[in-house]
């Protein structure tokens, strides 16, 4: 199903990744504590909404829908670094992984009528 991708999904699968893994190393900072579990489930999320977009042949037909399934999921979670931890949302890793989820829901947003 790769040979199919283009630029922007390759740069979608990246930026996945990216923060699929920050989201599970502060999990695993923050365990054995319900934060832990959450960010390890969020993580978690990111990496079986990717597969389920770009690596399993049986969903192809529902690729769109999967797609916004995951630009919804990372809007959500891009809002509630916001909610939980304002008015202190200046941390370093927390920017980064901000950066990489608005670009994340750009390039998801550009790439539905693929």
């Amino acid at each position: 199903m790769t040979k199919d991708l283009g630029s922007r999904q390759y740069a979608i699968i990246v930026l996945t990744v990216i923060t699929a893994i920050i989201h599970l190393l502060l999990g695993f900072r923050f365990l054995p504590d319900t934060l832990g579990i959450l960010f390890i489930l969020n993580g978690i999320g990111y990496l079986v909404l990717l597969i389920g977009l770009y690596f399993v042949p049986q969903l192809a037909p529902r690729r769109s829908l999967i797609r916004w399934l995951l630009l919804a999921f990372t809007a959500v979670t891009f809002v509630l670094y916001f909610v939980f931890n304002w008015p202190d949302v200046w941390a370093p890793m927390g920017l980064v992984d901000k950066g990489v989820e608005l670009v994340l829901i750009i390039l998801l947003w550009l790439d539905r009528k693929s």
